[in-house]
């Protein structure tokens, strides 16, 4: 399985500059890993507010289990939001925090 080289900052970047739309292969690889493997106890984004306000939720152990907010993540902004689960699922896969913003 591919593994993602906690140095390799650039990646980071271009997401975060470029969160939707194409990527360049390297960083389609990165958030093919982070999309990759059980959905068990998997980060999502949750509408709270169409097209408003977006929250964080940990998908359940078995399909069809309700989605378990996580408190403390709120996003006005769906750009924002996405970042945000791109570098908790950055520090899941590389045991290193994302020091970018």
């Amino acid at each position: 399985m591919y593994e993602i080289d906690p140095d390799r900052l650039d990646l980071a970047r271009e997401f975060r500059d470029k969160p939707f739309g194409r990527h360049s292969g390297e960083l389609q690889r990165v958030i093919n890993r982070m999309r990759a493997g059980s959905n068990a106890g998997r980060l999502v984004l949750v509408t709270l507010e169409r097209h408003k306000r977006w929250g964080l939720g940990r998908m359940g152990a078995q399909p069809g289990d309700p989605i378990a907010p996580v408190p403390g993540y709120e996003f006005t902004s769906y750009e924002e939001a996405e970042w945000a689960v791109f570098k908790l699922r950055w520090q899941a896969l590389t045991g290193r925090e994302l020091a970018l913003d």
